[in-house]
């Protein structure tokens, strides 16, 4: 067993984030590639049902990512990677920059007088 709670080493929070950045990565450009190639609920009742043919192409079906590949790789285990990589970039770069956008600012410039330290929510110490 560990030592008391205040003893443990701590982690940075741009070493979880890197980490976490490796582990999405990884994911989506080696895990992608493992993917069922079975259809998924929608098109499987379709299909079922008969009313998959009469199915049309999505306005997005010949943009360069469409069907999860990467247009113009013809190896499929490097086009799928890929367009997982790049597709996991984007909704992370989305992510961040609304987290950037809605995060909690410190005090206004026109709240500089007040006395209050906002990092510890009480009276800063006059020295």
């Amino acid at each position: 067993m560990s030592g008391p709670a205040g003893s443990r080493p701590r982690v940075s929070t741009r070493a979880l984030v890197v980490a976490g950045l490796v582990v999405a990565l990884l994911v989506a450009g080696v895990a992608s590639y493992y993917a069922s190639a079975h259809p998924d609920g929608l098109e499987h009742v379709a299909g079922e049902t008969g009313f998959l043919d009469s199915a049309e192409d999505s306005p997005t079906s010949n943009s360069p990512f469409a069907d999860y590949s990467t247009k113009g790789v013809d190896d499929e285990r490097l086009s799928v990677g890929i367009a997982g990589v790049l597709g996991t970039l984007a909704v992370l770069v989305l992510a961040g920059g609304l987290a950037l956008l809605l995060r909690r600012r410190g005090p206004r410039p026109e709240a500089a007088d007040d006395e209050r330290d906002p990092r510890r929510g009480h009276e800063a110490e006059q020295v």
